[in-house]
């Protein structure tokens, strides 16, 4: 391979994937022996965080280098036919890599709106509605193609929203024509593709994965690249997936969907391998929020998909968002390297801006450069001083050092109570510290009134920073 001065790229991003599902986390219920061997050549963090606890805002989080609730999208996710919520003008961190000469593609689950080729390209208004009045044959706008990615290949949101269809670079992969008859674990009933098969969709994007690393060594091998991957697993529905991984959990459907994940992961670092460029590539594997608490059955199976962390994928607890977060870079990160920086996947855009030596555009005004934690470096003051966490109704959350104030009552999420009014002479919110009292248990809101107002004045401060476009 001729010689590049940047190394490639991938970002594997696992749909609901926990801190306690993965075997050098804790997990003993699943097998995940790919991401295992990753992190022991590598580095995995033990204070990862998503910017949200729900999905299409944690995804523009890591494409933007900004918090999602600057954006229209205040609280909850998007659904297949939603309309777009990263502008066109704005710099994502593909179009920052792709001016810096960078191959770029986007594989798997997309998630952040898309301009349907409805009459005019208006904005579909009913979400749920199941036949739109959508022309399948004409292009689709506002998705990767038209920000920064050279190439997609993906599905419009999650596999348990419709349109049930492949979509590649700007238009459907055949036409949904049919009304999906069999429904599985939470899926809305919507158009699909004739052919459609739930359980072949993460496969079809590994087999995407490969040939776009194989197309490029051959015709653009003395270009970086940059490969942005999300793959649908272990997010329901799990009730149907490919055969080879039923029953290979101990911790039921999802468990074995998380199996499935980590086979993913397998086979694309199996291909570097084999094309001769895992040494030049920086390869990061995390996790768009945390995990459901248990399958779709209501079971856990003896399974901690959070490990001991309070709370479940929605929630502002720390289980709505500490996420298992690995990199490997040989010759740059050491290997067997535990950091315990605390980080958020917002600071993925700031940090690969400094791999490739550009400035942080001021559009990413919420990203922080990590690259001295990711290189295993000795840090002695956190690196970022303030980070703010979401939850799925919009409860806010703001951590420093290990103090954590939530700025109400409740989960924000899934788990009950979502919230809860406030009591006379009762706290008003939440304030824990996560050295002392990891599984919030503790609230010292009444006990630290001195703390509680800085982290509120703070909060404020930071939410009303904007950039400057």
């Amino acid at each position: 391979m001729g010689e590049i001065s940047y190394p490639n790229i991938i970002f594997i991003l696992a749909d609901d994937l926990g801190y306690g599902d993965v075997g050098c986390y804790g997990s003993e219920k699943i097998p995940t022996p790919h991401i295992d061997k990753i992190a022991s050549e590598g580095i995995r963090f033990t204070d990862a965080h998503s910017s949200s606890a729900v999905c299409s805002p944690s995804r523009y989080s890591i494409i933007t280098g900004r918090y999602s609730w600057r954006s229209r999208l205040k609280r909850g996710v998007l659904w297949g036919y939603s309309w777009p919520i990263i502008e066109k003008s704005r710099p994502t961190i593909a179009s920052i890599l792709k001016q810096k000469g960078y191959h770029t593609a986007a594989i798997g689950k997309w998630h952040l709106g898309l301009k349907w080729p409805t009459p005019n390209y208006k904005p579909i208004m009913n979400l749920m509605e199941k036949k739109p009045n959508v022309d399948y044959n004409k292009p689709i706008k506002g998705g990767p193609i038209s920000l920064g990615f050279d190439y997609f290949f993906g599905i419009p949101g999650s596999l348990d929203m419709h349109p049930y269809c492949f979509i590649e670079n700007d238009h459907t992969v055949g036409i949904p024509s049919i009304m999906k008859e069999e429904l599985y674990q939470q899926q809305i009933e919507g158009l699909m593709t004739p052919g459609w098969r739930d359980e072949e969709v993460d496969i079809k994007f590994t087999e995407k994965a490969r040939k776009f690393l194989n197309k490029h060594v051959k015709e653009q091998k003395d270009k970086p690249f940059f490969l942005y991957f999300c793959s649908s697993a272990p997010h329901r529905p799990c009730d149907i997936r490919p055969d080879f991984v039923i029953g290979k959990s101990e911790a039921g459907d999802r468990g074995d969907m998380v199996v499935l994940f980590d086979w993913i992961v397998g086979q694309i670092y199996q291909e570097l391998e084999h094309l001769g460029i895992l040494d030049n590539t920086l390869l990061i594997i995390t996790s768009d929020n945390g995990a459901r608490a248990s399958c779709y059955n209501g079971k856990d199976y003896g399974h901690n998909s959070n490990g001991h962390w309070r709370g479940q994928k929605a929630d502002i607890w720390e289980g709505g968002h500490r996420i298992p977060l690995i990199a490997k870079w040989k010759n740059h990160i050491p290997t067997n390297q535990v950091s315990n920086e605390p980080t958020c996947l917002v600071d993925i855009f700031a940090t690969l801006c400094a791999i490739i030596g550009e400035s942080l555009p001021n559009a990413a005004e919420d990203s922080e450069n990590m690259l001295k934690a990711f290189l295993g470096k000795k840090i002695k003051k956190n690196i970022r001083k303030f980070m703010i966490n979401h939850s799925d109704t919009g409860l806010f959350a703001i951590r420093k050092g290990d103090w954590k104030l939530i700025k109400g009552l409740g989960s924000g999420g899934f788990t009950p109570p979502i919230r809860k009014r406030a009591k006379k002479g009762m706290p008003k919110g939440q304030l824990y510290n996560l050295k002392k009292d990891p599984q919030e248990q503790h609230n010292l809101w009444n006990e630290e009134l001195t703390l509680v107002e800085n982290l509120k004045r703070n909060l404020k401060i930071i939410r009303s920073k904007s950039d400057t476009n």
